[in-house]
């Protein structure tokens, strides 16, 4: 099968990608406006990008009926401020109740029944019951189409619930850091199923499955 891009409508597109790039992970954007109302939206085009210097990438979507742009975008270009939050399985119903379309003086924390934390670095306060957030600061917001930014976010500072990461060898327990991940449409997978694989040295002999599968071609 083949499919050319350019022949395929918007929709189409984001259904075949959200399907096949799986899982994503899920930033819960906590930001405030200019009349100290706190914002919480959800994003699964998001992951990070670097880290000298620490950044995160976010593309965010204007509203699809009137093409403004949302709450978290207006935000984040007003105050060049924006706290990252990640979801694990004890939050999860809670982020999906930060995507309802709430006007922009309803705050989605309040909404959700959640409880804010307040940042150090910067004004936007995070979401407490995350298991691990990221205090940021506006790098570069690229206007890509007039429906479609592209936010390039500078990771300044980072909070974890207790126990997660042991600090004297940056270690995160993954034992204990059970993180959802976006599938798509109403679909999320947990990440608590996972193996190890080594990566074998040049000159080494492949992996045996993979000589069987040659031999099969």
């Amino acid at each position: 099968m083949f499919l050319d891009f350019s022949a395929l409508l918007p929709q189409q597109r984001y259904k075949l990608l959200t399907a096949t790039v799986v899982p994503r992970p899920i930033a819960l954007v906590s930001t405030i406006s200019t009349e100290g109302i706190v914002n919480a939206a959800p994003f699964s085009f998001f992951n990070v990008f670097s880290e000298d210097p620490a950044l995160a990438v976010l593309g965010l979507e204007s509203r699809r009926d009137t093409g403004a742009i949302k709450d978290t975008t207006r935000n984040i270009i007003d105050s060049g401020e924006l706290v990252i939050n990640l979801v694990d399985r004890q939050m999860v119903s809670e982020m999906a109740a930060c995507a309802a379309d709430l006007g922009p003086d309803q705050s989605e924390l309040d909404f959700a029944g959640l409880s804010s934390a307040s940042s150090r670095m910067i004004a936007p306060p995070g979401i407490e019951e995350a298991p691990i957030r990221f205090e940021c600061r506006l790098f570069e917001m690229r206007k890509i189409t007039p429906v479609r930014h592209l936010c390039i976010a500078e990771i300044l500072a980072l909070h974890a619930r207790s126990g997660l990461i042991d600090t004297a060898d940056m270690r995160v327990d993954t034992s204990a850091y059970a993180p959802v991940g976006r599938l798509h449409g109403t679909k999320y997978c947990e990440t608590q199923d996972r193996f190890h694989i080594t990566v074998p040295q040049s000159g080494s002999t492949p992996p045996a499955d993979r000589k069987d599968r040659r031999r099969q071609k």
